[in-house]
């Protein structure tokens, strides 16, 4: 597997559904592997929690819960934070990555928060790898089965 770039995205999702990132070149010898990803309350001043995950699928019962359920290959990163304005505003984020990931189509993101509809700041790094194309269908086979048991 050789790395041949890094990449950043960023944007705003809405809590209302979910979200996809495209980031399919058509290629099945390439694909991503998430570094870091961080997210922000778009509204700061205001008292808050907010949580996201990334997926690798659209489909199946993850992408239709605000739960992190870790025992499912299609979530691959979580975060959350949230801003407290009653206490000099405090702000707090934490963030994980499965570090075994690799992204071979797109990337959906679900953001959920305890405002409502409301949205979102998220900030993903990449790194872009290319690798045989064997390997790469092994990738996409993993990134959309489901959870066992």
């Amino acid at each position: 597997m050789k790395k041949i770039g890094e990449y950043t995205t960023r944007g705003v999702v809405s809590t209302t559904g979910l979200a996809r990132i495209t980031l399919f070149d058509g290629r099945f010898d390439t694909g991503y592997r998430i570094v870091k990803f961080d997210m922000a309350m778009l509204t700061q001043n205001v008292n808050a929690e907010a949580s996201c995950k990334l997926l690798t699928d659209d489909g199946g019962s993850s992408a239709d819960s605000d739960d992190w359920n870790w025992d499912n290959n299609e979530e691959i990163a979580w975060a959350r934070t949230g801003n407290n304005t009653t206490s000099n505003a405090t702000h707090t984020t934490e963030s994980y990555v499965d570090p075994d990931n690799m992204i071979i189509e797109d990337l959906y993101i679900k953001a959920a928060t305890n405002e409502g509809d409301a949205e979102v700041n998220y900030m993903i790094v990449l790194e872009k790898y290319e690798f045989t194309e064997w390997n790469g269908a092994l990738g996409m086979v993993r990134n959309s089965s489901q959870s066992v048991g």
